[in-house]
């Protein structure tokens, strides 16, 4: 498949590509400076420099035969939703998404920490619910992590849906190799298109 991975340069993003090359995709690798996507240059890697901001730049390498896993994340609102617009406008086949665990449409689920987790997120919540959203109107899949932490892949991970969800534990941690692997099995096998699914280390 032809992947687009969108702040390919953090860790998730790292996982995400790392992972996606292991298993024989090829993968445009898009961040605001491509010298930091920390990986070695293949002949399936293609490294672009972009910016969410830049919706014109985004469309410059998002086609309709792309499908895109963002690991986009930030301290400032405004600009999750900004690149979920952009994304969503350059046509990919699909979207998928990184969102939090108790945000949007799995507050309810989560329980009493959702709360607490809004207070955490401040003016960045409303952002991250409107991204969620704006993904989810357009048919792609928004997966609601946990607290992510650096390890390997779960033995023992699986994927839900809202249905089946377990109270947020703000002490309970799942790694970005877990989650970076949830996203690629949806990206071959779509399990929850237009829908939220929570990437569970076990």
């Amino acid at each position: 498949m032809n992947l687009t991975v969108l702040a390919a340069s953090g860790q998730t993003g790292i996982a995400l590509t790392r992972q996606a090359l292991r298993r024989g995709h090829t993968v445009t690798a898009i961040a605001r400076d491509p010298k930091r996507i920390a990986l070695p240059d293949s002949p399936n890697l293609r490294k672009v420099a972009g910016d969410v901001n830049d919706a014109a730049g985004i469309a410059a390498v998002v086609d309709g035969d792309s499908v895109v896993l963002s690991a986009l994340g930030t301290d400032r609102a405004g600009t999750l939703l900004t690149g979920a617009r952009a994304v969503v406008a350059a046509g990919p086949r699909r979207v998928i998404w990184l969102g939090a665990y108790g945000t949007g449409q799995s507050a309810e689920v989560a329980g009493e920490a959702a709360g607490m987790l809004a207070k955490v997120l401040g003016d960045r919540l409303a952002d991250k619910v409107a991204a969620d959203n704006t993904v989810l109107a357009a048919g792609g899949t928004v997966f609601h992590a946990g607290m992510l932490t650096d390890g390997l892949e779960s033995p023992r991970r699986r994927t839900v849906g809202l249905e089946a969800a377990p109270p947020l534990d703000l002490a309970a941690k799942v790694s970005r190799e877990t989650v970076a692997a949830a996203m690629l099995d949806e990206a071959e096998a779509p399990g929850f298109p237009g829908a939220v699914a929570l990437p569970l280390a076990e």
